[in-house]
């Protein structure tokens, strides 16, 4: 992976937060800013921009924003931005990042270096920051103890190790479920005249996934693997995979490690229904360990936001429930589940596709 090495200060913040990491050199703003987000400590909880001297991007709220002279993030390159530009974010506190380009990265992404505890969310930007910890190490001050009430665990120190972890997760990996099946079906495969995926091909998944077919005996048709089926849908879809005159084989983008993980990313649509509780569902396992499904629906349930609704009736936990089952083979298909039957357990890649999760994970 090409990385492009960045260097984000946080603006008149005592003592410096910095951060120096490497991200995909073709990473767009809206990925760009997942990835602040994880690197710096935020919890993405407030409204964001990145500002030029010529241009403002920003993701559009409503069909305004282009009156406001706002440019939309989604897509836009990095590489299409100078060497120094501002990300601003919560305009209510008002954190101000100054962002350099120090020029190519490592071989993977990453945090290389960096320093400072990112302030606590709402305490009223570096003014405010500044009040808070003259309160925290005055154990005279007036506030001192309804400072640390407040803070709680919320300020922690610069761990670059765990730094470096959270912006790979949220950059993201090719699930191995993902490259089993794109690499089986490499130079074409033709598929059953029901098109299906061939007995060799769903046999050859099996011996990789016994757990995809819990009856034990040798699959049949790619059905038979639930997991498989949902994610051959899933893989053509996004453009991953293409058919033509009857032979499946991987698209160009498959090739490329980042527009794969994207092109994945794209089956959940953020702020959607769906996504909102798959992000929830493999958050929670990843953190909790096995949970059946409905403390599982129970306690995503109790995260969500009110105001979902189903036709004309509030959503339940019991929808929530219902939509577990809809999605638990699509999760499982790409490593983001290990078994969801009697309990759900997280896979191999829980924390690195959906960039929601190891936001989550990191909050639980």
């Amino acid at each position: 992976m090409k990385t492009t090495r960045l260097q984000v200060t946080l603006r008149e913040v005592t003592p410096k937060v910095q951060r120096v990491i490497d991200v995909p050199a073709a990473i767009t703003l809206d990925e760009l800013h997942e990835v602040l987000q994880l690197a710096l400590g935020w919890t993405d909880s407030h409204l964001h921009q990145y500002r030029t001297h010529s241009t403002v991007y920003s993701i559009p709220s409503d069909d305004a924003w282009a009156d406001e002279g706002e440019t939309d993030e989604r897509g836009v390159r990095l590489s299409a931005l100078p060497s120094g530009f501002t990300y601003l974010y919560d305009f209510g506190d008002g954190w101000t990042h100054d962002v350099e380009v120090l020029g190519p990265g490592g071989d993977a992404a990453g945090c290389v270096d960096g320093e400072g505890a990112c302030p606590p969310e709402d305490c009223g930007g570096p003014c405010g920051y500044a009040e808070l910890l003259a309160a925290l190490a005055d154990p005279r001050h007036p506030e001192h103890a309804e400072m640390r009430e407040w803070v709680g665990d919320r300020l922690r120190p610069f761990d670059r190790t765990a730094t470096d972890r959270r912006v790979r997760d949220v950059v993201g990996q090719v699930p191995a479920s993902v490259c089993l099946l794109l690499g089986l079906l490499t130079g074409g495969v033709k598929l059953t005249p029901g098109g299906r995926l061939p007995r060799a091909v769903v046999r050859a998944v099996q011996e990789q996934r016994p757990d995809w077919y819990p009856l034990g005996r040798p699959a049949s048709i790619e059905e038979d693997l639930l997991p498989l089926a949902a994610l051959h849908v899933i893989l053509r879809h996004v453009g991953l995979l293409r058919l033509a005159n009857g032979v499946l084989h991987p698209t160009k983008a498959a090739g490329d490690e980042v527009e794969t993980v994207r092109r994945l990313r794209a089956w959940f649509p953020p702020r959607e229904f769906d996504t909102l509780v798959a992000e929830r569902a493999v958050a929670l396992v990843a953190t909790r360990g096995p949970l059946k499904t409905q403390d599982l629906a129970a306690e995503i349930f109790a995260m969500l936001s009110h105001g979902w609704r189903r036709g004309n009736d509030p959503m339940t936990a019991t929808d929530v429930q219902h939509d577990l089952y809809r999605l638990a083979h699509q999760l499982a298909g790409l490593d983001m589940l290990a078994t969801y039957s009697p309990a759900w357990t997280a896979g191999p890649s829980d924390r690195s596709l959906l960039p929601g999760v190891p936001l989550l994970a990191d909050l639980s």
